[in-house]
């Protein structure tokens, strides 16, 4: 019996001493930890808490290699501050926009390439892909190939952009090997690094994904989590709203125009989502004993709810928005 082995869904060490304990198993000469087999086989999800302070550490290892590294983002969920995980790895980087599926198909993915080339963060190359749909899969891994510096590459990201998913269709996709990561739609699946031979010439190595503390998927139950993760393409909804109008997106958000001339205002979220306008917000108090936040609009900018989506406002105004005070919001020049 190998008292090193580890889960081969979330990395972590297999045990079966503490069923408390991450890495619990009946039997340690199982392939999947207690809680990946429930959670691949009955879509029960345990909550496994872990300080980002751990993640960072491991991608300070990483940044100690020459290796390459994938970083995948959520494109409907870029991060405010992609420059963070570059300013703690200097290795060559490709960065891999994924869930195009999921984003408007009208978008040309230039746009989006030249958005975030702009801020000169020295990556290789910027690549949109679909795991979902097998997208630009093919291109992916051909520059990995020409990118790389050693059999080993590793992948990185924050929680819930795809890691995982990407990592088991390139194991579909052009290996023999048969193992298969935990994917789920909520937060911190991956717990350890995990590493997966492709082929003879190609090592991936998973690392956990970094923790969104103000992702709002962090506080919502997981029916809401699984609504706010968006499974096709989403179809944005533009309100025209005026001085003193509102837009309340389930119980979860609320947006009020405060000042501005006549205003447009498109929501880019999960269709799932149950999005109304009201029409005077002076005499409704709904959603108001959740957390206040006053931007003032320039032209052309993006809100951005952390794990939910964002709004695009053309004109300038004030806007209100009220969300849970553990949900992070921001501005941002506008996306599209």
């Amino acid at each position: 019996m190998n008292d090193e082995k580890r889960c081969q869904g979330c990395g972590v060490l297999l045990q079966d001493e503490n069923i408390l304990q991450e890495g619990y198993t009946t039997n340690k000469e199982n392939d999947l930890c207690q809680r990946c087999f429930r959670m691949k086989n009955y879509g029960e999800y345990q909550v496994v808490t872990k300080s980002n302070d751990e993640y960072v550490n491991i991608l300070k290892g990483v940044g100690e290699t020459k290796d390459l590294v994938l970083y995948i983002t959520d494109l409907l969920n870029l991060e405010q501050n992609l420059e963070e995980i570059r300013s703690i790895i200097d290795n060559k980087m490709i960065l891999v926009l994924n869930k195009k599926d999921v984003f408007p198909q009208s978008v040309k993915e230039e746009k989006l390439k030249q958005y975030i080339e702009k801020k000169n963060l020295n990556f290789e190359e910027i690549i949109v892909i679909s795991t979902a749909k097998n997208y630009n899969i093919d291109y992916l891994l051909k520059r990995i190939k020409f990118y790389q510096t050693s059999k080993n590459v590793y992948v990185i990201g924050h929680t819930n952009a795809g890691k995982s998913s990407l990592i088991n269709k390139l194991i579909k996709n052009y290996s023999t090997n048969l193992q298969e990561l935990t994917e789920s739609p909520l937060p911190s699946t991956t717990l350890s690094t995990i590493t997966i031979d492709i082929d003879e010439h190609l090592t991936l190595i998973d690392t956990p994904g970094l923790v969104d503390n103000g992702s709002i998927l962090n506080h919502v139950d997981r029916d809401m989590v699984k609504r706010i993760n968006a499974k096709k393409e989403i179809k944005p909804r533009t309100y025209q709203l005026k001085k003193n109008q509102s837009i309340i997106i389930e119980d979860l958000v609320r947006i009020d125009y405060v000042e501005g001339e006549k205003n447009s205002f498109t929501l880019f979220i999960s269709n799932d989502l149950r999005v109304r306008r009201l029409l005077n917000l002076i005499n409704n108090s709904e959603l108001k004993d959740k957390n206040k936040i006053t931007y003032q609009m320039k032209y052309d900018e993006d809100l951005v709810i952390s794990g939910l989506g964002f709004v695009k406002i053309v004109d300038k105004g004030t806007i209100d928005i009220y969300v849970d005070k553990d949900v992070d919001t921001f501005i941002r020049r506008s996306l599209i």
